[in-house]
């Protein structure tokens, strides 16, 4: 009787890790960035002093006050982030959690360094990188998926099955129905138009996916009211702002669309823990190290940078450790009255 000795592992195999969470090192992108902090935060000392007024600016603007705030933050660690991520997501779930996966979360967090609203929205950053990196991967699903829903599984089974957004998978089919872009979009409104049974699904498949789902009104508002309360705490504290409603209307005139509109713009110098801040942004949700929240945000607040120079974020739900985007202080709500929100 002969026994075989293990293999030995190929040298690919060795070098395979598991893949580290989140992005680098926020300590080593600091250093790698530090030139660049430097220009941008000079930017935004000198921008009263520019010949070519930055845009936003009023016409006659008054000589700038100076303000400086020592704002108390509680970063989320990172470790407590990547184990939670692993929890909040399950196959073929996009949709609004039952109680009692609300309940077993809560109970998950309890001993962890986040809260269950913190959870919940790190499930949200979550699904929508799942949901934008999948898509390729559901469209060359197709054809398989038409054919099953012709078969006659519901929309909501093949999300289940397959692991894509409902509401995705059903404009797929649609698409695959031979429907164009405009029909699939007015129907979508106004699902009246369409068949009992492509009604039907839309329903259920739109109240199974919080990702995809065509009504997001209830999130704006709450947002719009989060970024009133931000602005309201600095105009209550003398300082000069510009809200963003005003740059809307503003640049809508100018240049026919908004095109640079933070949620504030400081009239004034304004310090925040002893870095300069020109505008700063409300963001109605946890601040994840997440590649696509954190990629779409550096796009946005980059333009706002190139403009006016280093500004703040303030995250509702607080935000990760080791989430950096150079030029960028993050800040959470802890010292805002949210009693408005109840």
């Amino acid at each position: 009787m002969t026994t075989e000795k293990p293999r030995k592992k190929t040298r690919s195999q060795n070098r395979q890790r598991a893949k580290r969470y989140g992005n680098t090192k926020k300590s080593v992108l600091l250093e790698r960035s530090k030139t660049y902090i430097d220009e941008v935060e000079t930017k935004a000392n000198n921008r009263f002093d520019r010949p070519n007024k930055p845009m936003g600016f009023p016409e006659n603007i008054s000589t700038p006050n100076n303000h400086s705030f020592v704002w108390q933050i509680n970063p989320v660690p990172l470790k407590d982030e990547e184990i939670l991520a692993k929890f909040v997501i399950r196959k073929g779930e996009f949709g609004w959690l039952e109680d009692s996966r609300v309940d077993e979360i809560a109970k998950f967090v309890d001993d962890k360094n986040m809260t269950l609203d913190q959870a919940l929205s790190l499930r949200s950053a979550l699904l929508q990188q799942k949901t934008v990196y999948g898509h390729g991967r559901l469209k060359s699903r197709s054809k398989a998926l038409f054919r099953l829903y012709n078969e006659g599984v519901s929309v909501v089974d093949l999300s289940k099955r397959f692991d894509f957004p409902p509401m995705n998978i059903f404009r797929i089919i649609l698409t695959e129905k031979r429907w164009s872009k405009s029909k699939i979009k007015e129907c979508l409104r106004d699902p009246t138009k369409m068949k009992q049974r492509e009604r039907k699904e839309f329903e259920k498949a739109e109240a199974a996916d919080r990702v995809s789902n065509v009504d997001q009104s209830e999130t704006h508002t709450r947002a719009d009211l989060f970024e009133e309360v931000l602005a309201d705490w600095f105009e209550s504290r003398g300082v000069k702002i510009r809200r963003q409603n005003e740059m809307v209307s503003e640049q809508r005139l100018e240049h026919g669309r908004p095109i640079n509109t933070p949620d504030i713009l400081f009239l004034d110098h304004v310090e925040i823990n002893g870095q300069p801040v020109a505008w700063i942004d409300a963001k109605h949700f946890y601040g994840a190290d997440v590649s696509f929240q954190r990629k779409k945000m550096s796009k946005q607040m980059s333009r706002y940078i190139d403009e006016w120079g280093s500004g703040a974020v303030v995250y509702r739900h607080g935000f990760s450790e080791n989430l950096f985007i150079p030029g960028c202080l993050m800040l959470d709500a802890g010292v805002l009255d949210l009693s408005r929100m109840a």
